[in-house]
């Protein structure tokens, strides 16, 4: 079997010091496996909760990290310093873009509003063919299961189109989570169709 190519793995996740222990210990196994798998980090740059566990698993597995946080947020969130990069951005909208541009892949942990924000933006591109990187759901507890019903009732409604579940892979294991990171993707088509309204 051929090995997977290193990829560089954007890791959305909290950064909330008041969730349960066990979401930083999931942040920290996903590091651990990340480097295992010889793959590097792209995070929220910061060294609390879950963003700060998962990068440090991934260097004391012996990869190499890349955090990226605004200026606002650097007192805020706590700046991991001991990142190999550490780059500080003017605003959120300019952090997002640039661990967009650094990464290969996206992989969302269970996290808040901020994270929600960054798997939308990532999977709704993916849908419209405007990269085609993995994104990839790990939700061992069930965290996500709302917003999956929510967008099947969505994609039930006509609201959203059945090929967004082409563009997302979901699973509650983290050697399956690089699994899917690894594998070839699908290639999502779009075209102006897609845009075409409903008969009435």
């Amino acid at each position: 079997m051929e090995t997977p190519k290193p990829l560089a793995v954007c890791v959305f996740c909290s950064s909330s010091g008041t969730i349960d222990r066990g979401y930083v210990d999931l942040a920290a196994r996903t590091g651990a496996e990340l480097a295992r798998r010889g793959h590097s980090l792209v995070s929220g740059g910061a060294r609390v909760s879950c963003m700060g566990a998962v990068a440090r698993a991934v260097r004391a597995g012996g990869a190499r990290t890349v955090g990226v946080i605004p200026e606002g947020l650097v007192s805020v969130e706590i700046s991991d310093e001991d990142n190999d990069e550490l780059i500080v951005t003017p605003d959120m909208r300019t952090r997002k873009g640039e661990m967009d541009r650094r990464s290969d892949a996206f992989l969302v942990l269970p996290g808040g509003i901020g994270t929600l924000e960054e798997l939308f933006e990532v999977w709704t591109a993916r849908v419209l063919a405007m990269h085609a990187k993995p994104v990839v759901i790990l939700d061992p507890t069930g965290v996500y299961d709302p917003l999956r019903e929510l967008m099947r009732g969505l994609t039930e409604q006509g609201f959203a189109r059945a090929k967004i579940w082409d563009a997302i892979g979901w699973t509650d294991s983290v050697p399956e989570a690089f699994d899917l990171l690894e594998r070839s993707q699908p290639r999502i088509e779009f075209s102006p169709d897609d845009y075409a309204e409903a008969e009435l």
